[in-house]
């Protein structure tokens, strides 16, 4: 029974509702009632006994595809800021020619912050309500999703750059904790976690030492694995092992661990994240531009290693559109496989959705459209050229749509982008301060490449 005298805070009505609470559950003319950011219920056609057919708000989907907002597993937000920086180049000197020296010069709170924002609102415009980001400086990504009012999963992060001294442990260890401690239940959008850049780059004392604190506090611990096969060659190199097992060695393996990439992984290691429940962030676009390999999802899958979709920085895709990455993510392995069935539309969108929440263990409140879970609803408008005649609503959200058809986006039971109008971000204000520090990076760029 419902409260009459209580309004519902949204009411959806109409559309075609994917709810992905299970394989292709699919509800005609749905109608969703919200209140205090909840999903109430969740019926067809009609408002269930005792709720009034008033709300604060009446959201109509005509003509719409309603579906979980998309969940974007691996992010690092202000890497926007040097989006086509430094293009068509192997990932080692993308990364320590350019990326690094670029960062170490451009990259403290203020600029993260700015850049933060504007990649929030190339999220939200494209569909994506949730994002697990890893950088420097994350205090100020937290900062900048609490404004926007998008949920996020913010990882500090830790790296060690080549040094005759060993790494300062004790720093390391003290800002994870203090990072872990001050976001703590913050907001109720956000989730703090830590992330290490690779088992290349942090030496095995910098791993253990900032996956016992994220054990400690019972949160996300990420890293990079097996991008590139200089990084197997490496591990080998140094440690005489295989990467999988290099981590399992140090004690990394759980189901608290987020792998981005996972490309260049034999059977033996496959298994081994299987049974050891880490889950796999998987970034088809990045992946493919920097000629990194093809991850073998399919197989994953499979074993029943968890897998979501990533987009991962803006400086190595170059978007952060997850529609863009759903249908890539399905063509790509067709065509490694020479398989036309494999990565079928209806599971990718569960890889976007619920599959997503699973790897940030965040099942219970998000990816699905249910009672009791978190209303984070996007409304996808199908009443464009390219998305008419309607057949499989799963295949044309894969193979057909992309970002730019998302016409509403609600965060948390807050409409954050009416009619493709973002409500909580002024994005020429962003746009224009991102501008102006990328005038200085390009100027900085011309300097030290003449």
């Amino acid at each position: 029974m419902g409260w009459p005298d209580q309004k519902l805070d949204i009411l959806i009505t109409g559309g075609t509702l994917l709810t992905m609470a299970a394989p292709a559950d699919i509800i005609e003319e749905p109608v969703i009632g919200i209140r205090d950011g909840k999903i109430l219920f969740v019926e067809s056609n009609d408002l269930p006994s005792g709720y009034s057919p008033e709300a604060h708000e009446v959201i109509d989907a005509s003509g719409c595809l309603v579906l979980p907002g998309l969940v974007n597993t691996h992010t690092h937000l202000p890497m926007i800021l040097f989006r086509g920086l430094a293009d068509d180049l192997p990932l080692m000197i993308w990364l320590n020619d350019h990326i690094f020296p670029a960062e170490e010069r451009f990259i403290n709170r203020d600029t993260v912050y700015t850049a933060s924002l504007l990649a929030i609102a190339e999220m939200i415009l494209s569909g994506t309500t949730t994002f697990c980001d890893g950088y420097f400086f994350e205090s100020s990504v937290a900062r900048a999703a609490i404004a926007s009012g998008i949920r996020g999963v913010v990882s500090q992060g830790f790296i060690d750059f080549p040094s005759a001294n060993k790494p300062d442990l004790s720093g390391h260890t003290a800002a994870a904790e203090n990072f872990m401690q001050k976001w703590h239940k913050r907001s109720p959008l956000l989730t703090p976690a830590l992330i290490c850049h690779s088992s290349y780059i942090c030496s095995p004392d910098t791993l253990r030492a900032i996956k016992a604190v994220a054990r400690g506090h019972e949160s996300l611990f990420l890293i990079h694995l097996a991008e590139t096969r200089e990084e197997v060659a490496l591990l080998r190199e140094r440690y005489g092992k295989k990467p999988v097992h290099h981590l399992l060695d140090l004690d990394l393996l759980d189901k608290a661990t987020v792998a981005a990439h996972c490309i260049w992984l034999e059977e033996d290691e496959l298994d081994l994240l299987a049974q050891s429940g880490v889950k796999v962030a998987h970034n088809p676009e990045s992946n493919m531009k920097l000629g990194a390999g093809v991850a073998r999802v399919p197989e994953m899958l499979r074993l029943g290693i968890e897998v979501g979709l990533g987009t991962d920085g803006c400086a190595s895709n170059n978007n952060l559109d997850l529609f863009g990455e759903m249908g890539m993510c399905a063509k790509l392995h067709k065509v490694f496989s020479s398989d036309p069935t494999v990565m079928k539309a209806e599971k990718v969108v569960e890889m976007a959705t619920l599959g997503g929440a699973r790897v940030l263990g965040m099942a219970d409140r998000i990816g699905s459209i249910s009672p009791g879970k978190c209303a984070d609803i996007i409304l996808v408008n199908m009443n464009k050229p390219h998305l008419t005649p309607l057949y499989h609503p799963f295949s044309h959200l894969v193979y057909a749509a992309s970002g730019a058809d998302v016409l509403t986006s609600i965060i948390g039971g807050q409409v954050v982008m009416r009619n493709r109008r973002l409500l909580t971000i002024d994005l020429n204000e962003v746009m224009d301060g991102v501008r102006k520090i990328g005038a200085a990076i390009s100027s900085w760029n011309r300097s030290s490449t003449a």
